[in-house]
């Protein structure tokens, strides 16, 4: 989680990390340091140490032009740099409180410098850095304002006696330029680590915003194709029970007129009229619970559905057709197989067009995505369940393939398969080409 953690609860979250900080990150995790307040204390012991040598340069400086600090001067100032980096840990739970500390350390390290040297360690950067990721502009520049102020002023009081004999002598002992040369040295240090911090800050949150957007779109796109394969399964379902209702009105007239002379013939009709009215209020039964769910609108136009086709008052399609459609396939130049094997049985209506519209969608795939590949299938009935299988070896993507609707198909094929009670599974082969299989048991 990193500085501008508040926002994570409104934002998405972020890309993939890089394998490199994945990788730290995991190493991280396996010695311990799981939370933000132990890993910006391991930022803060490195800080100290990549500081250390900046001090070590001032020191060794002074004592080259013949003002060397006090050893009492010199581990005060390294517990005050040491002090400074470890106070990052709170940097992430509280930002301003880690500022104020930093600036209120630098304002001793001042203390013990001469005033025209601006030596200060790299906790200050980090520290203005972190309140630019979680601070509005307005307000981060009010408060650089205000730390650019008190080093100032720090540097003006600090130069005057009697603190001024508290470090070696100056070579440019004016208050006025020290002052003006310390709030300048904050203002450029402080100021330009907090408007980078901001800087990405509002890129991560435009990063963020953009990623909701794509995956709202992605979401509505999705819900669009159930919408309309929701369309399509009732325009077909409400054919099937038009067709066998017609037949129940046919029968039942017949029943009429045998009614006095025919009683076994009687009994046989009656018989049909009541299996097909049951098959046909189950699957209007499908029918309305599927377009009962949230987020249906049955009142819209239906249009396509995820293989393209319509409905328009042609005879529903179902697996007594399946050669047609694989003949179909191979005049668009693929080499598919179909296999029927088992004892063949009657399937309820719905199921009978599911199994066609599935075997359509997984050919269509094939063809867009697997072109020239041998296609190969399977319908095989098992007794207590029927299972369609369509494999397609590697292939090659299709110049002209739908690039925007991948994916939307499997979607209109789950949709067909919860509407029956089926398992539709669908996946990579071991030979690296793509596997659908549907299975739906009977009884």
């Amino acid at each position: 989680m990193g500085p501008e953690g508040a926002d994570d609860e409104r934002y998405p979250p972020g890309g993939p990390v890089p394998r490199p900080l994945a990788l730290f990150d995991a190493a991280l995790t396996r010695v311990g340091l799981r939370g933000p307040l132990s890993r910006d204390l391991l930022l803060g012991a490195f800080i100290a140490l990549a500081s250390a040598p900046m001090l070590l340069s001032v020191v060794v400086l002074a004592r080259a032009e013949g003002v060397p600090f006090s050893p009492t001067a010199v581990a005060v100032l390294a517990a005050l740099t040491v002090a400074q980096s470890l106070v990052l840990g709170v940097r992430r739970r509280s930002p301003l409180l880690c500022l104020f500390l930093v600036v209120a350390t630098q304002v001793g390290v001042f203390a013990l410098l001469p005033g025209d040297v601006a030596y200060q360690g790299l906790a200050p950067y980090v520290a203005a850095y972190t309140c630019g990721t979680v601070l509005p502009l307005r307000r981060l520049s009010w408060i650089l304002v205000a730390v650019a102020a008190v080093m100032g002023v720090s540097g003006f009081v600090f130069a005057l006696p009697p603190f001024a004999s508290l470090s070696p002598p100056a070579r440019v002992p004016d208050p006025v330029v020290a002052g003006t040369a310390r709030l300048l040295s904050a203002a450029i240090s402080f100021g330009l680590a907090g408007f980078v911090g901001n800087s990405v800050a509002v890129r991560r949150r435009f990063a963020r915003l953009e990623r909701l957007r794509v995956i709202e779109a992605e979401q509505e796109r999705t819900n669009r194709a159930i919408r309309a394969e929701r369309a399509l399964m009732a325009r077909e379902l409400h054919d099937i029970a038009a067709h066998h209702l017609s037949g129940m009105v046919v029968q039942a007239g017949a029943a009429e007129k045998l009614a006095a002379r025919d009683v076994p013939a009687i009994a046989e009709t009656i018989g049909w009229i009541r299996i097909q009215g049951r098959e046909t209020l189950e699957s209007l039964r499908m029918v309305v619970g599927a377009l009962r769910e949230l987020g249906a609108h049955p009142h819209e136009s239906p249009g396509a559905g995820f293989d393209g086709s319509r409905a328009d008052g042609a005879p529903v399609p179902g697996v007594a057709v399946l050669d047609r459609l694989v003949a179909g396939a191979r005049a668009q130049g693929c080499e598919v197989v179909l296999e029927r094997t088992g004892s063949t049985c009657r399937l309820p209506p719905v199921a009978d067009v599911t199994f066609y519209r599935v075997a359509q969608e997984a050919l269509a795939n094939a063809r867009d995505h697997a072109w020239g590949a041998p296609v190969r299938v399977v319908l095989d009935h098992r007794g207590s369940e029927v299972v369609l299988r369509v494999d397609n070896d590697p292939g090659v993507e299709r110049e002209g393939a739908p690039k925007g609707l991948r994916g939307l198909g499997l979607v209109g094929m789950k949709e067909r398969a919860d509407l029956i009670g089926a398992v539709l599974e669908a996946g990579p082969t071991d030979s690296g080409g793509w596997r659908v299989r549907l299975t739906v048991p009977i009884g």
